[in-house]
């Protein structure tokens, strides 16, 4: 167990915030598979400011996914207090993150994410703006730097540790390098000697030997797994198991095909029916990956828009895999 602020988890495997990813209902799904943290995808503090319904509806937290942290994004510190203050009196969220990380034009365009990381002094202020807003722990998620020669990362967590942040989340990417490349575990690293708070290391954790190699090369307090968990909810188990040295059988493909139903119905009683299979198209195609003759089905799921149509299609491929091999 380890604590952000005074808050306590269970294990070091927290979930990234992904967008259009992240709601409710996947965060609870990786809940189950045993992640001790998960955080929402990104909330922006101008939409909250405009009272945004969409956006309320973003800040939505289960009961069974506690702790769970809300992620904002902000260039200004006087609506990141606003948005801030709004979390802390409309929502039982434990944790309030600030993303300064997120490569993408429309957020640098919005002088949010990673575009901070050119602007330190007003990246300090925001955090403090939200420290000072908050009645619980703040943690900010971050990028190395804009390129590989402006690499800001310790210098900055130090900084942002000073004016009251819990905890930092960094991924060893730079900007620049967008998804691109190779992470950086000496990013990570240098993060991990600069400050006292804990460190949650970022970045290609797609196996259980890259997540202990994460924690073992940087001492990390905590690794975030993003992309690794789409359709692999029982990744985190297996993670899990190898930092306990615990047995972790992986489940059969007519497992994993039920856990993706067992997921569009959830979503569906979420959400808009409509909504929730437009979701379940991509969703769905992730927990086939890599089965025998799935290619096919990926092209029939592009293509659903309901629950009834997913099943058809999920119970006919089971019924050939079991001739096919029989799991």
């Amino acid at each position: 167990m380890w604590k952000i602020g005074s808050v306590k988890i269970d294990n070091p495997i927290v979930i990234a915030p992904m967008a259009g990813i992240s709601n409710p209902v996947f965060r609870e799904v990786c809940k189950e598979a045993g992640a001790g943290l998960c955080v929402s995808e990104m909330i922006s503090d101008k939409a909250l400011h405009y009272q945004n319904q969409k956006t309320f509806d973003m800040c939505r937290t289960s009961k069974k996914e506690h702790p769970v942290s809300l992620q904002l994004f902000s260039g200004d510190p006087e609506t990141m207090a606003e948005a801030t203050g709004y979390l802390c009196t409309h929502t039982d969220c434990d944790i309030i993150d600030i993303n300064m990380g997120c490569p993408v034009t429309k957020v640098l365009k919005a002088h949010s994410g990673s575009y901070l990381l050119d602007y330190p002094d007003l990246a300090v202020q925001i955090a403090e703006a939200a420290v000072k807003n908050a009645d619980r722990p703040v943690t900010v998620k971050m990028r190395a730097g804009r390129d590989s020669t402006h690499i800001i990362a310790a210098d900055l967590a130090r900084r942002l540790e000073e004016v009251g942040i819990s905890a930092i989340a960094i991924h060893g990417r730079t900007r620049s390098q967008m998804y691109e490349g190779h992470v950086n575990l000496d990013y990570i690293k240098m993060v991990k000697e600069a400050v006292s708070i804990p460190v949650i290391g970022n970045g290609d954790i797609l196996t259980v030997q890259d997540a202990i190699q994460m924690q073992k090369y940087t001492g990390c307090d905590a690794v975030m797994i993003g992309r690794g968990v789409l359709g692999r909810p029982f990744f985190i188990s297996e993670v899990n198991a190898a930092l306990q040295n615990a047995e972790y059988q992986e489940p059969s493909y007519l497992e994993r095909i039920d856990m993706s139903l067992d997921y569009a119905r959830r979503l569906c009683e979420d959400e808009s029916e409509r909504t929730a299979m437009r979701k379940m198209r991509g969703m769905a195609a992730w927990y086939v990956s890599g089965m025998p003759q799935s290619k096919s089905i990926k092209n029939k799921l592009a293509l659903m828009d309901t629950y009834a149509q997913m099943e058809e299609i999920m119970v006919s491929y089971k019924a050939a895999l079991k001739e096919l091999v029989g799991r």
